[in-house]
């Protein structure tokens, strides 16, 4: 292909990503009643609710949310599109990895948006509020609490994407397993000093919580390194053919 020819494929697949956004931000606003509830629960199981400063705080509240979650219904479309730009310059061998690669991708992050929903954000919300902040009259506004609800949500769903990034290292020969072993310390430094960043709790504890399923992540993302290396699939192929 062309470098213009390049450009207008890039384009299509721009304007269908972002026919697949604005899809899912409507999809997302037309639950928009229910989508509230999911996000002030945390808040609502400790008695309290999210506070309005100023008059556009709640409409300021549906645009923001509507378009995060818009675009986590899209991302699989999403992907797809992407798949679909880099795919051609990719050998057939490669292209396979497609399905494999959106469900992890997707799975993956919305197990960490999962694992930030059910554990961290109410135990943040009981130690924050009902054990460190009993003795103050509590305001949480909107602004604050969005913020600290998508950076848990998002955060947590990212980083899940470690065993992702391993792989797109290893499948293009970046890395292997063995470096990713012999790097094991760095990586656990790594992934605590990240843990320590988005953790909205302070306590060693907590910071084990986070840190814990990315280790695992970490151990999952090495075996995925050993069998999707150039080397490994030659071996394998040499091995089939004999």
């Amino acid at each position: 292909m062309s470098l213009m020819e390049h450009l207008t494929e890039l384009r299509k697949r721009l304007i269908h990503s972002v026919a697949w956004v604005a899809a899912g931000v409507v999809v997302a606003y037309i639950f928009h009643v229910r989508l509230i509830e999911y996000i002030q629960r945390p808040l609502l199981n400790i008695g309290l609710k999210m506070t309005m400063t100023h008059p556009t705080d709640a409409l300021n509240f549906l645009i923001k949310t509507s378009v995060v979650v818009g675009i986590i219904i899209a991302s699989p479309f999403v992907l797809y599109q992407v798949w679909l730009f880099i795919s051609p310059g990719m050998y057939a061998h490669e292209r396979k990895y497609v399905v494999p690669f959106m469900s992890a991708t997707v799975g993956l992050f919305l197990a960490g948006a999962w694992f930030g929903y059910r554990w961290v954000l109410p135990g943040a919300m009981t130690f924050l509020i009902e054990d460190i902040g009993k003795n103050f009259s509590h305001m949480i506004t909107i602004e604050d609490y969005t913020q600290f609800f998508l950076s848990v949500i998002l955060g947590l769903g990212i980083c899940f994407e470690l065993p992702i990034l391993m792989f797109f290292l290893a499948l293009f020969g970046i890395a292997d397993g063995k470096f990713f072993l012999r790097q094991w310390r760095y990586a656990v430094l790594i992934i605590f000093l990240v843990s320590a960043i988005i953790c909205p709790l302070q306590d060693p504890f907590s910071m084990c919580l986070f840190a814990s399923p990315m280790l695992v992540l970490y151990i999952v993302g090495v075996g995925t390194a050993f069998l999707v290396h150039p080397d490994r699939r030659k071996a394998r192929e040499a091995k089939m053919s004999a």
